[in-house]
């Protein structure tokens, strides 16, 4: 699913990413690589993730190409 409709608080494990290769660098640079595993603190028109000790806002167009499960 994509992590705009993740639940909330939850653990989750990155699984695939539809984005070009820049943007796939950027969020690599940032600690979102397939199989990393993060948490939704809060989500709207940005989604806040927190992964490996780090809050990052994602906005929601990033955020629809970053696919996740539950862990």
């Amino acid at each position: 699913m994509p992590l705009i409709f993740a639940p909330v608080e939850r653990a989750l494990k990155v699984i695939k990413i539809m984005a070009d290769d820049k943007t796939k660098k950027h969020l690599e640079n940032l600690g979102i690589t397939i199989n990393s595993e993060l948490q939704i603190l809060n989500s709207g028109s940005s989604v806040i993730v927190l992964i490996k000790a780090t809050r990052l806002a994602l906005d929601s167009g990033l955020a629809s190409k970053i696919f996740v499960v539950q862990a």
